[in-house]
């Protein structure tokens, strides 16, 4: 075969996305099935062992605290090293702490509280043991996925052409939507009601299975050459070039900002929530609950609350299979940048309906909205970044980018918490367990001023036509 007919064939592979897409794609859909079972598992057994909201916090905190700390040097690693294999070998990292936890949970299970208990929000006294044994698994399993989630989304521009990426990324954010938020967590209370341990035991299994499709993709994912690489590191210079980078770029700059707190004011609500939802959302009572207790009955389930919170949780894949769908049409059709503003809108929105919301139905659709919206900003922005930045740089500009976005979690989460407990303290635990959501609310708004002028569709665009231009002369 000629060279020119070898070239064209792999980029014909490319435009098809090709095998090692799928294989990636299929290992991500997995891992992100154990998340949704994480999803309830994990909340479910936080409230088992506590009812204090801001020690609940904290576990949030400990998970996201590795995006604050750790994601510049992760940064500089991803373009050190084979990115399929760190992700594969992440993947290995999160099977082991997962597989501790399940055990531990299995030694510990006669003394945690009944799921009918936890879902009425009945009094817990905190085992320390346990809580402990969380929190530092939910610290490393973070750094593993500082590392892991950095290489993913960094090995994409490397399997598919640039025209492709918003397509590539619509199909694994909308699949991941389903499995993380459809599939896993409905699967995770069925998992929770036979046994506390057996939902962790299954997770770990599918960090295991994604590990080994992983490895099968060939070829070798390196920014540069090990030739090319010195032989030592500079640790500052490197993160410093790739958060000058970042800095000086007039998109990603304020894309990152506003995305830190966006996702600072998400955990601000999310770190407490399945205390909310288990205390003022009427997991036992309600619409449709007579339907799912008959379903529990027949499996022998004495409660229906942790299928609720399933179902609830679960919302945000019908606005993920929506927003994944839709994105790059809306995009098309009123520009990128109104497609953020909508986001940012609808977020407000949805967090004070939920404030006021007494019916988990309320919350389910409100989840639903939300998740659209999220999944449109991910597949503009992901897309965009994977763009613009130069391969050998995307590593650790794409780490300096979520060091923004994703540092600014452990102190949302950590707000959270402590506005719940303020909120209690000096009104009740109703007006507490509510008050974040108003916070957050009138906060999106005030953020939604700031992007409008920064984040339009022709300053987007633009950059994407010079990122475009930029790997083509590269190539």
């Amino acid at each position: 075969m000629s060279e020119d007919l070898k070239a064209a064939d792999e980029t014909a592979t490319k435009r098809r996305l090709g095998s090692a897409y799928w294989r990636l794609w299929t290992a991500s859909v997995i891992s992100n099935l154990g998340d949704g079972i994480a999803l309830i598992a994990y909340p479910w057994l936080a409230s088992a062992i506590t009812r204090n909201g801001l020690l609940i916090a904290l576990i949030a905190v400990a998970q996201r605290l590795p995006w604050l700390v750790f994601t510049l040097p992760a940064g500089v690693i991803t373009d050190r090293v084979d990115r399929r294999k760190l992700i594969a070998g992440m993947d290995v990292v999160r099977f082991a702490i997962t597989i501790v936890v399940a055990l531990v949970v299995l030694v510990n299970e006669a003394s945690l509280p009944s799921p009918s208990e936890l879902a009425t929000g009945g009094e817990v006294s905190t085992n320390t043991f346990v809580y402990l044994v969380l929190v530092g698994a939910a610290l490393m399993f973070g750094f593993a996925e500082v590392l892991r989630d950095n290489a993913a989304q960094t090995i994409l521009p490397a399997i598919v052409e640039a025209e492709d990426l918003e397509k590539a990324n619509g199909n694994l954010w909308g699949a991941e939507m389903v499995a993380n938020s459809f599939v896993g967590p409905p699967l995770g209370s069925f998992l929770l009601a036979i046994g506390f341990a057996l939902p962790f035991f299954v997770d770990a299994g599918t960090f295991a299975v994604a590990a080994a499709l992983v490895f099968l993709i060939t070829g070798q994912f390196r920014a540069q050459p090990v030739e090319q690489q010195s032989k030592t590191i500079d640790w500052g210079g490197e993160i410093k070039e790739g958060f000058l980078w970042l800095w000086q770029h007039p998109v990603l700059r304020p894309l990152a900002i506003v995305l830190g707190f966006l996702n600072a004011l998400g955990m601000m609500v999310f770190s407490t929530f399945i205390l909310f939802a288990q205390e003022e959302l009427d997991l036992e009572t309600g619409l449709f609950t007579g339907v799912f207790g008959s379903i529990g009955e027949f499996f022998g389930f004495e409660s229906v609350g942790a299928l609720i919170f399933a179902l609830l949780i679960s919302g945000g894949a019908i606005g993920g299979i929506i927003g994944s769908v839709a994105a790059p049409r809306i995009s098309a059709r009123i520009g990128s940048g109104p497609s953020l503003y909508v986001t940012m809108i609808s977020s407000s929105l949805t967090a004070l309906v939920i404030g006021f919301a007494s019916r988990w139905w309320v919350a389910f659709l409100m989840f639903a909205i939300g998740t659209a919206g999220a999944v449109l900003w991910n597949v503009i922005t992901v897309s965009l970044r994977q763009t613009i930045i130069p391969d050998h740089l995307l590593g650790r500009v794409n780490s300096v980018y979520r060091f923004f976005g994703w540092g600014m979690m452990p102190i949302g989460s950590a707000l959270g918490g402590l506005v719940m407990v303020v909120g209690e303290a000096i009104w009740d635990r109703p007006i507490g367990l509510r008050l974040p959501y108003f916070v957050v609310a009138v906060s999106q708004l005030l953020l939604f001023l700031y992007a409008a002028p920064r984040l339009t569709t022709q300053k987007m665009e633009a950059a994407r036509a010079e990122g475009i231009a930029a790997h083509e002369s590269a190539d």
